[in-house]
């Protein structure tokens, strides 16, 4: 049985001619295959869409891809039109069976797509869960690489729920996962609130969401796009109070608030630092000692001249 045009790997075999991958199998009677059916078309691509055959009591279904020329499965029955095209998806995916499939990279705990356009690199999207970066890149893929095609609410075929979507300066944002359409709808302006909500913790270090780095200088904007404000449900209890200082420590920011609270009658500010290491993200001192200098300003703290502080 010849083997001309066959070349063998670490795992699968390649069908290579004048220099050109044409096709890769993971068997050798599989690469023989292949590569008749490319031989007796002439080796030209364009004459391959979708098509069956039936060999050896199997029926091998075969498709273009990419440019390249893929087995799809070999199959008892003839299967249906869904079942190729759901194998047509996952291969257009993951053509090489990678960790995170085509587009999608990981850098320390955030999950990248991005892609090649014109020699440079775009990124379309930062996530906190490979999910979320699965049906962003597997939409653009369906979708020419387009992110105004998408909708505020979208399937994810690969979960079978619902996603909440939001664009912004041409990167997509996942805002919450339904298992409706309707249930997504219903919700959208919670999903939004909290979305903003993450933004604002972030930004203020209450919270770590580095995929949403590029938002916390455009909060008013998104809220005026969303008619939502930012709130906290944490800071938002006040009341009607009589005493000006107790006015002054209700409306202090979170972390304003937070370095109060954890403040002793007198404090360092290596006790402060050490009793809110939990929050800690980047430019963590310069974040304490931002807001030591204005509670000193609102009058709430003292400097002294050993500099250490106290309450007033």
């Amino acid at each position: 049985m010849s083997e001309k045009y066959i070349q063998k790997r670490k795992n699968s075999y390649g069908i290579i001619r004048n220099s050109r991958v044409f096709a890769s199998a993971g068997t050798l009677e599989d690469a023989i295959f292949l590569r008749d059916l490319l031989s007796g078309k002439d080796w030209n691509l364009d004459n391959f869409t979708l098509e069956m055959h039936l060999s050896h009591d199997k029926h091998v279904a075969v498709a273009k891809i990419d440019e390249r020329l893929h087995l799809l499965g070999k199959f008892d029955t003839k299967p249906n039109d869904d079942d190729l095209e759901r194998i047509i998806k996952k291969i257009r995916r993951n053509p090489n069976n990678s960790k995170y499939g085509l587009n999608i990279s990981r850098v320390f705990e955030i999950f990248m797509v991005k892609k090649q356009i014109a020699g440079e690199e775009h990124i379309f999207g930062l996530f906190d869960n490979l999910e979320d970066a699965k049906f962003t890149r597997n939409f653009l893929l369906d979708n020419s690489w387009n992110v105004n095609a998408f909708g505020q609410i979208e399937f994810c075929d690969e979960t079978n729920t619902y996603k909440t979507v939001f664009v912004f300066d041409d990167m997509v944002y996942v805002l919450g996962t339904f298992d409706s359409f309707e249930d997504g709808e219903a919700n959208m302006k919670n999903c939004r609130k909290n979305f903003l909500n993450k933004i604002y913790k972030h930004k203020n270090g209450l919270a770590n969401h580095p995929h949403l780095d590029g938002l916390t200088d455009h909060l008013d904007e998104l809220e005026g796009i969303f008619q939502v404000k930012t709130s906290d449900e944490t800071w938002q209890v006040r009341g009607d109070v009589a005493d000006p200082l107790t006015d002054i420590v209700f409306n202090l920011t979170p972390w304003q608030k937070i370095i109060y609270d954890n403040a002793g009658e007198t404090f360092t500010f290596e006790e402060v630092r050490n009793s809110l290491k939990r929050y800690r993200s980047k430019n963590f001192d310069e974040k304490i000692n931002r807001h030591l200098d204005e509670l000193v300003q609102l009058g709430l703290i003292e400097k002294l001249d050993d500099g250490n502080f106290k309450k007033t």
